[in-house]
């Protein structure tokens, strides 16, 4: 067959064909080959699997914040522990293996190339499952470096950074042997979130190893807080929104058969959303101890966030227009229309967060969690159940088992989205406004934290029952489409033919625009993805590092004793981060509740930073000296003997294991390494100096009639907390 040019595609604007225009008499003939449909069928079924696995977490962890109990009562299926197995489930697992479904399904059609090397994507696909395994071994056993959404221990970053490069290698390769001379806006999408994902992941992951699994921030305190979400926000940018939009660029038309709504918004869409997003990271961190102009940048540019956002939005929305008949007969096209929707609001409200008098109720309450969730449960579960539904019929050549249970997964899914956000919105609100409410008498009218966790708990036993709803309808699509592969079979290598590309090549009409050219070239693309994401990202981490001013030195604050860095790694294992920031923001309700507001020089020493961003408990940067030595123990032991009616689960085993001091010296010689200015005598003498301050702890818990060794984990635990905050009393003490 010989052809001049490609047809027309529902996926490119009229009259811009992908191949352009050959000299006169001059043709190209069809080559013909196969597209790799295993890979996709694999990443498909990992993202079924780890869905339901991640989801069920998210349903435990989600009835332990209203029932103490489902903490199982073992040190490994405590909230502080499964928390991080149910978002890295969920983010890396779940939403990661759809990506890769998507990409390698439409990057080989969009190139018209089958993938680059079969060996690669194999590699890849047991690579990332076997960190996936790695990170549900490591989690639940404490093994943590606390960084939110990058709590992995160092080899498995080395391996996720591998991996991706792997990935990276198959998609460039691919790229460069296409048949289709144009970049389709979903592969602009694709490039992108390789290049900015490395470049977080390396920058965040970045640490000083103890031993095999222990590690240390190489950053501290501020530095490490405004890298952290700097990381964080940009994971939500460019691995949960980039990847899923240039999904929605490729999978959306094709279901609607409709072309695109607008080129032109796509590529005004893509550029300003990267360059836009990468800045938006301090908004995570307002009225913390951050410098205000980083706290202002993060603000500015998440309010400018809106337009790029709405533009991917308006254009998928749009692409469905003079189809709305269909989308009201088809669930798959509602599970899109949904999808499109939930991250309208969810970008809509992400910068109405970022203002400041929004941000001063709202931080550290349940109202980000629904906030989260809208994106998460909406946007990337949505549009991931709308992919799988119509990707499994046409990789098995046969229809889908049941579309009454599509519509019934439909429904539920909606139900839980609704029965999951509602509540946490209200308890959200609560929260935000019972911690701020004062008396006619000017004192806290709710100065125990713990009345506000009880008004909350039938708004979290709703959000239980939404997500059990959402989890039903997952359990529900997974049956639906095992069914449907077992009454099919898989079109392993899926022929097709396009001509080659050919050097002769005449540019006409709108391909004369300078675009176009950059378009079609993917390492310029690369580049200038690059280029784009670290000017703000320079800007804003640069004068961080570099300007002593942004975080002035206090004299009173010293490092940690070898048992309090002990104690502290104990609550970094235990991960009590999840439930208690230790960030008192300058308001009067926090003062009046907390003590003296957090300033940047008290966490120089602190590797890593461990500020929070949920408060399920109350705020313990001022713990120090606040309770006596027994109050912690039996607080450990029993939380409700302390705080009747507490959801916080018992730690017996803090009391009844063994600290391990066989690495102290060395967690003080990389900290030593790090910055933190401890002398040889200090290190050397580690050991000594451990077993005589827990003997002093031991000795007043026994002063009280608690009889407990000195050599428990409760003790370097208590010791650490009473550290807490106490470098600042001790330099006022001294002024008077």
């Amino acid at each position: 067959m010989n052809v001049t040019t490609n047809p027309p595609s529902v996926l490119n604007p009229p009259a811009k064909t992908a191949m352009g225009h050959l000299p006169p008499g001059e043709q190209t003939v069809a080559e013909r080959f196969a597209y790799d449909n295993t890979i996709v069928r694999n990443f498909g079924i990992a993202t079924i699997i780890w869905g339901i696995i991640g989801m069920l977490v998210g349903v435990i962890a989600a009835s332990q914040l209203f029932a103490p109990a489902a903490n199982l009562g073992n040190q490994y299926t405590t909230f502080g522990r499964i928390r991080p197995l149910h978002t890295n489930a969920v983010i890396f697992a779940f939403v990661g293996n759809a990506i890769f479904m998507g990409v390698y399904y439409s990057l080989q059609r969009l190139c018209k190339a089958r993938m680059f090397s079969d060996l690669l994507s194999k590699i890849h696909f047991w690579g990332w499952q076997l960190i996936i395994l790695s990170a549900v071994a490591t989690l639940p056993l404490g093994l943590t470096s606390s960084k939110e959404y990058a709590e992995l221990e160092w080899p498995i970053d080395i391996a996720i950074t591998l991996i991706w490069v792997v990935f990276g290698i198959n998609m460039f390769g691919t790229i460069i042997k296409r048949r289709e001379r144009h970049l389709y806006v979903a592969i602009w999408f694709y490039i992108a979130t390789f290049v900015t994902i490395a470049v977080l992941h390396i920058m965040n992951s970045m640490a000083i190893p103890v031993s095999f699994l222990k590690s240390y921030s190489l950053y501290a305190g501020v530095q490490d807080a405004l890298v952290q979400w700097w990381y964080g926000h940009n994971a939500v940018a460019f691995f949960l929104t980039t990847p899923y939009l240039g999904m929605m660029y490729y999978f959306l038309p094709k279901m609607a058969n409709r072309p695109v709504y607008s080129y032109k918004l796509s590529i005004l869409h893509f550029w300003a959303l990267i360059f836009i997003y990468i800045w938006a990271g301090p908004h995570h961190l307002l009225y913390s101890s951050l410098p205000d102009w980083a706290q202002s940048l993060g603000v500015v540019f998440s309010i400018m966030l809106i337009a790029p956002s709405w533009g991917g939005m308006i254009n998928g929305l749009l692409t469905l227009r003079g189809a709305w008949d269909k989308v009201r007969e088809d669930a798959i096209l509602k599970f899109m229309v949904v999808g499109l929707t939930s991250y309208g609001m969810a970008t809509f409200e992400g910068p109405m967060l970022s203002l400041k008098n929004v941000n001063a109720i709202a931080h550290f309450t349940d109202w980000i969690v629904a906030h989260v969730h809208v994106g998460a449960l909406g946007w990337n579960g949505f549009l991931t159940f709308a992919i799988l539904y119509w990707l499994i019929p046409r990789l098995y050549k046969t229809p889908l088992y049941s579309n009454r249970l599509l519509n019934v997964h439909f429904w539920l899914g909606t139900l839980g989205i609704l029965f999951y956000a509602v509540p946490m919105y209200i308890s959200g609100f609560t929260q935000g406004m019972m911690w701020k409410e004062f008396t006619p008498e000017s004192t806290l009218r709710y100065g125990n934290f713990l009345e506000t966790t009880l008004q909350l708990l039938p708004m979290h036993r709703m959000r239980a029952v939404g997500g059990t709803f959402y989890l039903i309808g997952a359990i529900l699509m997974a049956y639906n489409l095992f069914k449907t592969m077992a009454s099919g079979s898989l079109q392993a290598n899926e022929p097709a033919e396009a001509p080659a590309l050919t050097k002769a090549y005449v540019p006409t009409g709108s391909d004369r625009y300078w675009h176009r050219w950059f378009e079609r070239k993917p390492v310029p693309l690369l580049v200038g993805s690059l280029v784009v994401i670290l000017i703000g990202s320079l800007i804003e981490l640069v004068p961080t590092f570099m300007v002593q001013s942004n975080v002035p030195t206090i004299v009173a604050v010293q490092p940690y004793t070898p048992l309090e860095v002990e104690g502290r790694d104990i609550y970094v294992r235990e991960g009590c981060v999840s439930c208690h920031s230790q960030m008192v923001r300058p308001f009067r309700s926090e003062t009046e509740r907390y003590g003296e507001y957090s300033k940047a020089g008290e966490f120089v020493y602190d590797h890593p930073f461990l500020w929070g961003s949920k408060r399920t408990g109350p705020d313990l940067h001022r713990e120090g000296g606040k309770y006596p030595h027994a109050w912690h123990y039996h607080h450990m032991l029993d939380p409700t003997s302390m705080s009747p009616g507490s959801i916080m689960p018992p730690y017996p085993w803090l009391i009844e294991q063994q600290l391990d001091v066989s690495k102290t010296a060395d967690k003080l010689n990389a900290l030593k390494k790090l910055g933190v200015p401890y002398d040889e005598a200090t290190i050397q003498n580690a050991g000594e100096d451990l077993k005589n301050q827990s003997a002093e702890v031991s000795g007043q818990l026994a002063k009280d009639g608690i009889k407990v060794n000195a050599d428990r984990e409760i003790v370097a635990l208590i010791a650490y907390l009473q550290r807490l905050g106490t470098d600042i009393k001790k330099m006022e003490t001294a002024t008077k």
